[in-house]
């Protein structure tokens, strides 16, 4: 639920001056949010279990303003800017950026939307809304170290972004974010496409991304410190081995089909990281790691109020030094209830098993693949259980 802040500062200032104001545009800005708390137990986090009272899991606990203005003919300027927190602490999230989920201003009109700012790539937006962990599974459901970025893992910063309008179904748009390097324009470049069709039960999407010196462009950009050059920015031991790559690159697409109150949908992901080594020095310098992954999910609404839901994702990564690729089988299981429009409870379950081997952190050599649930600190060994019971409001 989004409440109105009327935009009426000017027309107020011009009577409180006793002067009758002329014809204005009309605006208005939107201040809206999601506050998501709960209690979340992991059978191994870092070894050990525990249990924490953790925030923005099924959703990322947010708060934000929009606003748009007419300007006529068919023609508006949008703005918006969202901040993630930390229910639990009051903390900012994003590294600390105090608009660190989006911030952008652009033109909307009949022809599509443009945009110029930090913002979402194609993947997030076309093909991220149908895995599992977009939905009811949480982000400790979301794939793998979310190494495709479906669940939004990584913005975009300096980015050029359009919007199409739909036609009779289908919408498409990109993303172009500059990197900004005197003499060296495709140097940390960013830039994704993608498109989606939707037609009463189907849904079809996909979607394509490009990253250039990801380490610092990419993954290094949900900071406000000093982003690191020479050691990998990834947090996940799934592939943070691969941070020295030269370019990253996603190939994601994704299905949905509904009958009834039924909907079961899949998704899958080719990522690549090309060139490693090119960032800073690695043991695999010039090789090319690839990962394959695949999601199948199912979900069934009870009731009006009442959502479940279960899905299976299984990760692939290509073999290191001749050593037994890296697998993660991953289980997702979910119930929602909705006490209003506004405000819901929700229970989910995430369990991970890893095996073969991977490249450890510094690139340095392989080491034997360990679960690790997305946003939670990995294992000690190849399992990982996690379980949450939460609570999400939103205004």
């Amino acid at each position: 639920m989004e409440r109105k802040i009327n935009a009426v500062m000017g027309c107020g200032v011009a009577l409180a001056l006793g002067v009758t104001p002329t014809a204005h545009a009309q605006s208005n800005v939107m201040l809206y949010g999601i506050i998501d708390e709960g209690l979340t137990m992991i059978t191994n986090n870092g070894g050990k279990h525990q249990y924490l009272l953790n925030s923005g899991v099924l959703q990322s606990s947010r708060w934000g303003l929009r606003g748009a203005e007419d300007l006529g003919a068919g023609l508006k300027a949008i703005f918006r800017i969202e901040s993630g927190f930390d229910a639990s602490t009051g903390k900012l999230a994003q590294g600390g950026l105090g608009f660190g989920r989006q911030a952008y201003v652009g033109m909307q009109s009949n022809y599509g939307t443009v945009t110029l700012g930090r913002q979402y790539d194609s993947v997030v937006d076309f093909v991220g809304p149908l895995e599992a962990g977009d939905q009811w599974a949480s982000s400790m459901g979301a794939h793998p170290g979310d190494i495709d970025n479906f669940n939004n893992s990584y913005r975009t910063n300096n980015a050029i972004k359009y919007a199409s309008p739909n036609y009779g179904g289908f919408t498409f748009g990109g993303v172009y974010s500059l990197g900004g390097v005197a003499g060296d324009y495709s140097r940390n470049q960013v830039w994704s496409v993608g498109g989606q069709y939707a037609n009463g039960p189907l849904l079809l999407s996909a979607a394509y991304l490009n990253v250039r010196n990801p380490n610092v462009a990419f993954f290094g950009n949900s900071t406000s410190g000093t982003v690191s050059t020479t050691t990998s920015n990834v947090s996940s031991p799934i592939y943070g081995g691969y941070g020295s790559a030269h370019t990253y690159q996603v190939v994601g697409a994704g299905g949905a089909y509904t009958i009834g109150s039924a909907t079961i949908g899949a998704t899958y992901s080719n990522v690549k990281f090309y060139g490693l080594g090119s960032s800073y020095a690695s043991a695999f310098a010039g090789q090319t790691a690839t990962f394959n992954n695949v999601e199948v999910n199912f979900k069934y609404q009870f009731a009006p109020a009442l959502l479940v839901g279960i899905a299976y994702d299984y990760l692939r990564g290509s073999s290191i030094n001749g050593s037994s690729a890296p697998r993660y089988n991953q289980g997702m299981a979910g119930v929602d209830y909705f006490l209003s429009k506004r405000t819901d409870i929700y229970v989910v379950a995430d369990y991970q098993h890893a095996s073969g081997y991977t490249a450890n952190s510094a690139g340095t050599g392989v080491t034997a693949a360990v679960a690790a649930l997305p946003t939670l600190s990995a294992s000690s060994n190849s399992n990982q259980l996690a379980a949450r019971i939460g609570i999400r409001h939103k205004f």
